[in-house]
């Protein structure tokens, strides 16, 4: 019997709302509304005024900025479906964030409880990963990635091209399922 194929996801802006996080904290700390409109093709520091920048780029360091964020639509239910077909891995570059280990953990535990802790890949390059697809919202990831690289759709890389691109995982489970 021939290998699975194995895919890669990624987690933050491709199964965890992030920006829901950065509009939320952005809202509290300074009475604004972060539009998605106001974040299409920047990243979220680079859509506010320069005097709260440096507070955006602190909120994915702070405790518990990961903690319990909205799980992007259609995630859970696409994923569990190809977890009976694909070998499926979570990798997420939380070593660039290093208090989002255990809340990064616990997310998956709660919302993905089906696709099991082995393959949780926390890691920082992710030319390491060794899949045949890597589903993510940074083209930069895929940067000596040997599969397919897959670009999630997010405000910040509307403007990124030379790569495939998915805009839901509606259309992800077109591809796979």
């Amino acid at each position: 019997m021939p290998p699975k194929t194995r895919i890669a996801v990624d987690m933050d802006e491709v199964m965890a709302d992030s920006i829901a996080r950065f509009q939320e904290w952005y809202g509290r700390d300074f009475q604004r509304e972060l539009t998605l409109e106001t974040l299409h093709g920047k990243d979220a520091a680079d859509a506010v005024a320069p005097e709260h920048q440096a507070a955006l780029r602190a909120y994915p360091n702070a405790p518990g900025f990961f903690r319990d964020l909205p799980v992007v639509a259609d995630s859970q239910d696409v994923l569990r479906r190809m977890a009976e077909r694909y070998e499926l891995f979570v990798a997420t570059a939380a070593m660039e964030f290093p208090n989002s280990f255990l809340d990064k953990y616990h997310w998956l535990q709660q919302h993905f409880a089906f696709i099991p802790w082995p393959n949780y890949v926390f890691c920082g390059d992710k030319r390491i990963l060794n899949a045949d697809y890597l589903i993510d919202d940074n083209a930069y990831n895929f940067d000596g990635f040997r599969g397919e690289g897959l670009l999630f759709s997010a405000p910040h890389n509307a403007h990124t091209t030379g790569c495939r691109r998915v805009n839901s995982w509606r259309e992800i489970a077109d591809i796979f399922l």
